[in-house]
């Protein structure tokens, strides 16, 4: 027998290479979702980054001698001691009243994945009432 008729003799349903194929089809979908985890668990950091820095800034701006000015300042250093990588562009707005002070601490998330529309955004808001010496009776000393 020649090679043509062995070749024509072989069984129809030969696997070779359908491993390397299989392969080729499902290892970019598993590295996308990979990728995905990745960034979502990034936003997922990046929301406890803000979330802690508005807590943060709350504590110093709701201070009886406190300041919207020292609420910023402290969500800004603490921004810059997590590291400014993860929380991008972060913007700082604080409200204070005389009965209460509102820290809202908000940026994007950085990028994993260069997908055209998804950019994600985390915030963390802090809120709580101004601290100031009272009397028993409720009036300012």
């Amino acid at each position: 027998m020649t090679a043509a008729l062995l070749a024509l003799r072989r069984p129809v349903d030969d696997d070779r290479g359908s491993a390397t194929t299989q392969l080729v089809l499902v290892l970019p979908a598993l590295l996308l979702i990979a990728l995905l985890t990745v960034q979502f668990a990034l936003a997922w950091h990046a929301r406890h980054i803000a979330q802690f820095a508005a807590e943060r800034a709350l504590a110093a701006a709701r201070a009886e001698d406190g300041t919207t000015a020292d609420g910023q300042a402290r969500a800004r250093r603490s921004l810059a001691a997590l590291g400014s990588r993860v929380l991008a562009s972060p913007t700082v707005a604080v409200e204070r009243t005389r009965e209460q002070t509102t820290v809202r601490v908000s940026g994007t998330v950085m990028r994993v994945l260069p997908v055209p529309g998804l950019v994600l955004h985390a915030s963390g808001t802090a809120s709580g009432p101004t601290e100031r010496l009272t009397t028993p009776t409720g009036d300012r000393p």
